[in-house]
């Protein structure tokens, strides 16, 4: 069983993040197996918000070097939160405009 702390792993704070605050959208960075209901309860759970709808993205490796040693950055998933117009903010989020 997943706990609510090992979906959301991380928010992700970028300037396209910060920019879709203003519409309730909310940018976290989340386990690979995560389901789009599991991330919703898992906000909702977390933040005491009502979610409306979940976006997922997935990202894949990108080529990267760093002086002769070359790699590749992990994969990672990405989950676009948007909250329903009744719910409050997420006051972490709030602080950081």
């Amino acid at each position: 069983m997943k706990m609510i702390q090992d979906i959301i792993i991380k928010p992700v704070i970028t300037e396209a993040s910060m920019d879709r605050i203003g519409d309730k959208k909310y940018t976290f960075k989340v386990r690979k197996d995560a389901t789009k209901p599991e991330i919703a309860k898992a906000v909702e759970a977390m933040f005491n918000v009502k979610v409306d709808k979940v976006n997922t993205i997935n990202m894949k490796k990108k080529p990267k070097r760093l002086g002769v040693h070359a790699g590749y950055t992990s994969e990672w998933k990405k989950a676009i939160v948007t909250l329903k117009s009744d719910s409050k903010t997420i006051e972490f989020f709030d602080g950081l405009n």
